[in-house]
């Protein structure tokens, strides 16, 4: 039987609906709600709340087509993609659940009626593994179906016990696979890898819950948890060799045909074409649903596999962007089934081209980088590429591990990724050190004054409290406090740590830093009052409310920026940092380009209007993550969560995962003033701002210098752009003027300099210093000396600042016998410095000014 992919999709899904299953839309390939994963990698993703028992849905019985992505952790495919026939990094996983309703026998018996009755697959080429211990599945297969028993398989768990990672729902599974040797006899390959006999579909029948000690729980309920290679399954129907082969790829590959100008039929280039075809689906559906490429997490996934498709589009002799023009086939092959691929096309377009062009200019230096260190190596017999040289194509170049791995082993070579991994540590902890601006250890030896216990924040509701002191240490000129509860905010989320003051009975230390450490709240000071803290039981804290207020307005000032870059940018954008300090907010974020004079405007016009509305706060504190999660607040990948979490809210217009401390109202907030803004890495910009106070001061400068402006000027306040640009055209023009009478000037000197030549050995020979007018460069006078020379050989020298540089000229008729590049080398060295060039012309610097003159001399020895 020979199928569409559309017929593929929609007859999965129609069979499963007549029976009872309701379709539920494939969930997005970035799970928001979920911080645990980087992607969607299997259909049951947005169902784990069902099996873990934490939700109910109105159906007990589900079908759908899930959007996959695969390239990391557990579920790593990416070095097969491409060159074998099979596998890809994103893919369609048709699948059917149950949820406490059927299980193993159902499942087995719609399967096999589905694959060998209604698609007609060929029953003898089918077989069928199952979990060693799970003989209920190996009978089922026997008496609810006409599968051959020979072709039931059992598998340990390595095969046949599915999870989904570390943790969660899992259980064992059953597995369909189909041979496509030629003989039909491959009953040995089932599970070896061959790409002769492939996996189909998987029958996952969950019944446990992995912990993170690697124990099972018994779920309330059993489920069965189904997922069919769409591509599989479409290119067996269709009776292809491989899956991008099928239908659904073929706009995709005459588009790259299209713009490469080579032909998918070239067994050189065909892993080329597969690489990128699946690369730009990935792309393509990752982007469209919020992902941008970036420096961590899925940013940095989507990095990779953006820069994997550019090398490889090298091997096709693309030096331009064009993967970004693939998008559009995608859109053709694919905008039916998932028509949100189409609303954000443009938008696709434009972070693939960006991010294409941003990497262009150093693919091509770091592949010749690449071949520098590989003939060497080959030079010298050895095939191990260094982590260190690893570590430079990755940290200047923008090379990941994985794409060095791909360009070395086709030269041959293996990588040292230890060496590089220790590299990368090394980097990691030299950033953690250039800013950290206190010293925490967990080691310190700690001087009890009361019983242990956890430190308790009261800082949500007051600025002062009575607490007793638990333990203290000194370290040199400094003391650390922990106290049982206290109202400062240690450092987090960005937040720095409140400062303040502790009044003991005999004296008073003042708090310049907050820290949490582990379940202690660490409050460190000078250690300058000689106070005997052993007899010290209890303080009273007081938190500065000129550090605190001014901070937290700052704090709810990048909340609801965050919000307003989301609105006017795109939900793409997501928090990559934050300072929030008493004097300013520093916010950085994933975004692909520039951001316009015009969108900076409309930002700070957006957060403006949300403090005029004076938005109350809702603080959530300790809900259940799942609560938070239905609310539609936003957490961050990467972030730890516990099983409750505090939210921030104000109003409908902004929910954030947040534990730090905000004002009672956006109101509260004054002011807001962006001061810059600007990239920090690639895909990554940052915004720098002030609020209230520091905020109006600035208003009152611009007002104040706009006026001082209009008064230099004698016009409007409208008029001042106008005004400026004249009289910078007007001066850029005077400045060409000067130049260009600076240049007639030096002419006159040049003239000079050539009636004072000397003949040696019948060459023509002039050597001088000059003084050089502001704007004229000694590479233009030596131009001008050569043509004026007409046969011999110049040289000139010129001191700026103490800084002495040298040229040298030889005239066409002469290059045979002298070059300028070794002239001015030698010559340079009288005065301290070094230099070359080419043989009609070069240059060198020096350092020592009082040896010019004999530098000069030093051209007459040398032509004779």
């Amino acid at each position: 039987m020979s199928l569409t992919s559309q017929e593929v999709r929609s007859q999965f899904i129609k069979f499963f609906e007549e029976r009872g299953h309701k379709f539920v839309p494939s969930s997005q390939v970035v799970p928001n709600d979920d911080p645990t994963l980087l992607f969607t990698n299997a259909g049951m993703n947005q169902f784990k709340p069902i099996f873990l028992g934490n939700e109910k849905r109105d159906y007990l019985r589900a079908v759908n087509s899930q959007k996959c992505i695969r390239v990391s952790g557990k579920h790593n495919d990416l070095e097969e993609v491409g060159h074998d026939t099979y596998h890809h990094t994103f893919f369609e996983m048709l699948g059917n659940w149950s949820f406490g309703d059927y299980y193993k026998k159902e499942a087995i018996e719609w399967a096999w009626e589905l694959l060998t009755g209604i698609w007609g697959l060929p029953k003898s080429r089918l077989y069928a593994t199952v979990f060693r211990d799970d003989t209920e599945a190996a009978e089922l297969w026997k008496k609810s179906t006409d599968i051959d028993p020979s072709h039931i398989q059992r598998f340990d768990e390595k095969d046949n016990f599915w999870e989904m990672g570390d943790t969660g729902p899992c259980g064992p599974c059953s597995e369909i696979h189909i041979d496509l040797t030629d003989h039909g006899n491959g009953g040995k390959l089932v599970n070896t890898g061959s790409p002769e006999v492939i996996e189909l579909w998987n029958l996952v029948f969950i019944q446990f819950n992995r912990n993170s000690d690697r124990s099972l729980i018994e779920l309330p309920s059993k489920h069965v948890d189904t997922g069919a290679g769409f591509e599989r399954i479409t290119r067996v129907l269709q009776n292809k060799r491989s899956n991008y082969d099928i239908d659904i790829f073929r706009d995709i590959i005459t588009g790259i045909e299209r713009y490469t100008n080579k032909s998918y039929e070239d067994e050189y280039i065909k892993a080329s074409f597969r690489v990128i075809a699946d690369h730009i689906r990935m792309l393509t559906f990752s982007i469209t649903d919020g992902a941008i490429p970036g420096n961590d997490g899925r940013g940095y996934v989507l990095r990779r596999i953006l820069r994997r498709a550019a090398l490889y589009g090298r091997k096709l002799s693309m030096h331009e962007p064009f993967i970004y023009k693939l998008v559009p086939d995608v859109v053709k092959s694919m905008g039916d089934a998932f028509p949100e691929i189409r609303i954000r096309q443009s938008f696709v377009e434009k972070v693939i081209k960006t991010e294409e062009e941003n990497f262009n200019s150093t693919l091509d230096r770091g592949i010749e980088v690449f071949e520098d260190v590989a003939r060497r190596l080959e030079k010298s017999g050895l095939k191990h590429l260094q982590g260190e040289d690893v570590f430079k194509l990755y940290d200047t170049y923008g090379f990941p591990v994985d794409l060095t791995r791909v360009i070395a082993s086709e030269r041959g070579f293996t990588v040292d990724e230890n060496k590089f991994a220790e590299e990368m540590a090394t980097q990691k902890q030299r950033s953690r050190e250039e800013g950290k601006k206190v010293f925490i250890s967990k080691d310190v030896k700690w001087q009890m004054v009361s019983p242990e216990k956890k430190s308790v924040f009261l800082g949500y509701e007051m600025l002062e409290c009575d607490a007793q002191l638990i333990k203290f240490t000194r370290d040199g000129n400094h003391i650390q406090f922990v106290f049982d509860q206290t109202p400062f905010y240690a450092e987090s989320g960005g937040q720095v740590g409140d400062k303040g003051f502790v009044k003991f009975k005999e004296s008073t230390v003042e708090i310049w830093d907050t820290q949490r450490v582990g379940d202690d709240i660490v409050h460190f000071a000078d250690d300058s009052s000689g106070i005997e803290l052993e007899k010290q039981h209890t303080g009273h804290l007081i938190v500065y409310p000129q550090h605190r207020e001014p901070t937290i307005r700052n704090h709810s000032a990048t909340h609801i920026l965050h919000a307003a870059l989301r609105q006017i940018l795109g939900e793409h954008v997501h928090q990559a940092g934050s300072v929030v300090e008493p004097n300013r907010l520093r916010f950085d974020f994933t975004h692909f380009e520039k951001i316009s004079d015009e969108q900076l405007h409309q930002i700070e016009r957006v957060v403006q209007q949300k403090i005029f509305e004076n938005i109350p706060l809702r603080h959530h504190r300790n809900i259940p993550i799942s609560d938070a999660k239905k609310m539609g607040a936003l957490s961050f990948f990467g972030d730890k969560y516990g099983e409750t979490v505090n939210v921030v809210q104000f109003g409908d217009f902004s929910k954030e995962f947040c534990g730090g401390t905000h004002v009672g109202s956006t109101g509260l907030i004054g002011f807001f003033r962006i001061t810059s803004e600007s990239s920090i890495a690639s895909g990554v910009r940052r915004i720098e701002a002030v609020t209230g106070d520091l905020a109006e001061k600035t208003f009152e400068l611009e007002h104040q210098i706009n006026g001082e402006l209009m008064k230099l000027l004698n016009c409007k306040s409208e008029e001042i752009l106008d005004k400026v640009e004249l009289l910078t055209n007007k001066k850029k023009e005077l400045e060409k003027q000067l130049i260009q009478l600076n240049l007639r000037l030096v002419g006159s000197k040049l003239d000079e300099i050539l009636a004072n030549a000397r003949k040696v050995n019948g060459i023509r020979v002039v050597s001088s210093e000059i003084e050089l007018p502001d704007g004229v460069e000694l590479k233009e006078v030596a131009d001008s000396l050569r043509q004026k020379l007409v046969s011999g050989v110049g040289l000139l020298a010129s001191v700026r600042n103490e800084n002495v540089m040298f040229v040298c000229v030889v005239t066409d008729d002469l290059l045979k016998k002298f070059n300028a590049g070794v002239i001015v080398k030698e010559i340079a060295k009288v005065a301290g410095g070094s230099g070359g060039g080419r043989p009609h012309l070069a240059t060198a610097g020096a350092k020592d000014p009082s040896r010019v003159n004999d530098a000069l001399k030093t051209l007459i020895s040398m032509i004779q």
